[in-house]
């Protein structure tokens, strides 16, 4: 099978000829679809497709989108085209714990993740060697209460500066402002330690660990101004039992974070998510 150049995104309102008018627009491009993907949700009445396809020698992004405009028109798309080719620039951001900053640094080194890191951001200094030793640069802005909102504005430069598509929480520590998370709608991906909608906010391990859990799990989700109900990306659990203490739990959840952040983060690098209101489609 032909390795894809392209991906195409689509959703629209459900209705009868989506699939054969854009199968139509691609070939009629000299593009061959490698894969398809579909949707339809009952209950939104909304239609999801991601196809990924072939194209001939010089198409671009550009010159594929003009070649389908017809069809987005005709049935009031909303779809987006990328290269596959491209990877996406990706900020980390980190406290003290750095399980999850691991793994996504092997796994970009190794090239499971599509991701280029454009730099490490850190209220705490543990992890400077660490990037350093990939070559990575750090930028080290920490956080008090009167420095926050001068901090923060810092940050949102370099992601400018950096031209970042994509900003991963890897147990960063402080919450975003709204303003914030409405200016990176979209572009935030956090781990949270527990199996949301389950256990949110602080400590979530230990108040599990006090109801006698018999699974701790975790969850990636988008970012919101709503803390913790941003759309969930993927989630995991592993099992537990009434000898296991609350430092076990945190254990095996910090392996569980690390699986599902750098699960969530393919899907989304992959162009896999698509947003259904509140909720996602993942396709595989």
């Amino acid at each position: 099978m032909a390795k894809p150049d392209f991906v195409l995104l689509v959703s629209c309102v459900d209705r009868k000829g989506i699939v054969a008018a854009i199968a139509n627009s691609i070939a009629a491009q000299d593009c061959n679809i490698v894969h398809n993907a579909q949707f339809g949700d009952a209950d939104s009445g909304r239609f999801f497709m991601r196809v990924t396809f072939t194209g001939p020698a010089g198409m671009t992004t550009e010159s594929f989108g003009r070649g389908f405009l017809p069809v987005a028109a005709a049935f009031d798309l909303q779809w987006q085209v990328h290269d596959l080719s491209v990877k996406q620039r990706a900020l980390i951001m980190v406290s003290k714990g750095g399980h999850c900053l691991n793994d996504l640094l092997y796994r970009a080194v190794t090239g499971y993740l599509p991701i280029e890191v454009t730099s490490i951001v850190s209220n705490h200094e543990v992890w400077r060697r660490r990037a350093e030793h990939e070559g990575i640069p750090y930028h080290y802005l920490p956080i008090t209460p009167a420095t926050k909102a001068e901090q923060e504005q810092r940050l949102l430069a370099r992601i400018e500066e950096q031209q970042v598509d994509l900003i991963i929480l890897a147990r960063y520590m402080q919450v975003l402002s709204d303003s914030a998370c409405r200016a990176l709608q979209g572009k935030v991906i956090n781990i949270h330690h527990s199996s949301l909608p389950a256990f949110k906010g602080a400590r979530p391990y230990h108040r599990a660990w006090e109801r006698g859990v018999k699974m701790v799990g975790a969850t990636a989700h988008y970012v919101t101004p709503d803390l913790d109900e941003g759309p969930i990306i993927a989630q995991d659990v592993s099992m537990v039992d009434h000898a296991d203490t609350a430092d076990d739990l945190i254990a095996q959840g910090q392996e569980t974070e690390s699986r599902v952040l750098t699960r969530a983060v393919k899907a989304h690098c992959e162009h896999r998510v698509m947003l259904n209101g509140q909720r996602t489609v993942v396709f595989k």
